[in-house]
């Protein structure tokens, strides 16, 4: 089925821009010169995309309100023609997903047309997103308690708006309590898109029962019933292109891939992969079965759900069938329900040969992605 999007807009040089480009990426479009004349096409027909001219703020957020309520077009993608003085921020609490700022630029509209073009079959998605007005707390890499306010929200993956720009590669932790909750909703997602006003799509990936179980309560207290689920398709994740440092591939996504980011201090390079380790507090003979799910000279991170306090001094013993590791550190980064970064604490040369032979042996088997960087999260 060919992808179709409807412009609203009474500036016909802006008009014949908009839909030479957005029929060039494939889509049929068609075309309204008034917001008045919108409400009977979003009724009748589904649209993909919606691109809607706010030069009048109130006529174009009444317009929102009616497309987040509407049986066809809830979970629409939207693209605001704004000027500076237009309320961007309320805008993107009623479901702006792109923002195109007047004069309009042909060049900055390809390009955020084409990053629009290719969320479109994602936002054909397996659940409606639900709007939701709820602030988050963000954590990565070793960046932590990063402002951020939820805008709308799935059981699959959210959309919110970060007062600072993530890295494009990095597991993002976050936390928030939905309208009606107490309990917090823990859990850990990667960014899929975002843009310069701040807006970022994530997609979950690790979210704890207990979590889980809040997001389908509020989800099924709060979605629309005149909202019906888009038609099943893959997730993006299994439509990824040929892996890359800057293109994670479906075999990516474990917990702890906290990818290089310009906020971090990494020295070494890093070495993603999934090797069984038992870790043990200082003094303590107690193991805990864990996971090593990324490794460098400098540091590790530790997969498990009940990590130690940041400043814990530990022991990690892994064994693989060539060697046995053991090496000491100290919990530096914490994420509740996830796991933990390591500062390893070298003090003998046999120690950084071990874990040179480690992380040797990783990149001629296969099993590990180097990724370098100026810099080392677990370094803090």
């Amino acid at each position: 089925m060919a992808l179709k999007s409807l412009v609203v807009c009474p500036d016909e040089a802006s008009s014949h821009v908009l839909g030479g480009i957005l029929k060039a990426l494939g889509l049929e479009v068609d075309h309204c010169a008034a917001i008045a004349d919108a409400p009977p096409k979003i009724a009748a027909h589904r649209y993909d995309s919606i691109v809607l001219d706010c030069e009048n703020e109130t006529e174009a957020l009444d317009m929102l309100r009616q497309l987040r309520a509407s049986a066809h077009n809830a979970t629409a993608l939207t693209i605001a023609l704004a000027s500076g003085q237009n309320n961007v921020r309320q805008m993107f609490a009623l479901g702006i997903n792109f923002v195109l700022y007047k004069p309009l630029s042909e060049e900055r509209a390809w390009s955020s047309l084409r990053a629009a073009r290719s969320l479109m079959q994602r936002e054909r998605r397996r659940s409606g997103r639900v709007a939701v007005h709820a602030e988050a707390a963000l954590d990565y890499a070793n960046v932590e308690k990063v402002p951020a306010t939820l805008i709308d929200l799935s059981e699959e993956g959210s959309a919110l708006q970060s007062e600072k720009k993530l890295p494009p590669d990095c597991r993002v932790y976050f936390q928030f309590a939905l309208p009606g909750h107490d309990s917090l909703v823990r859990l850990s997602g990667e960014v899929v898109w975002q843009d310069s006003t701040g807006r970022v799509g994530m997609r979950f990936v690790s979210v704890p029962t207990s979590s889980r179980k809040i997001l389908r309560n509020w989800l099924a207290t709060n979605t629309p019933v005149n909202v019906a689920p888009a038609p099943q398709v893959p997730r993006p994740a299994e439509k990824i292109a040929k892996a890359s440092p800057s293109n994670p591939g479906p075999g990516d996504s474990g917990i702890a891939r906290l990818r290089a980011a310009p906020g971090n201090r990494r020295t070494q390079s890093r070495h993603a992969c999934r090797l069984g380790a038992d870790v043990f507090r200082a003094g303590i003979p107690v193991p805990n079965r864990c996971s090593v799910s990324d490794i460098s000279s400098g540091g590790c991170y530790v997969e498990m759900p009940s990590p130690f306090p940041a400043g814990t001094h530990v022991e990690i013993v892994v064994r693989t069938q060539d060697l046995k590791l053991k090496v000491q550190g100290v919990v530096q980064t914490v994420h509740r329900g996830f796991g933990m970064g390591v500062h390893l604490v070298l003090k003998t040369a046999e120690h950084h040969d071990h874990v040179q032979s480690l992380i040797r042996l990783l990149a001629e088997s296969g099993e590990g992605t180097e990724v370098s960087s100026p810099n080392d999260p677990w370094l803090r």
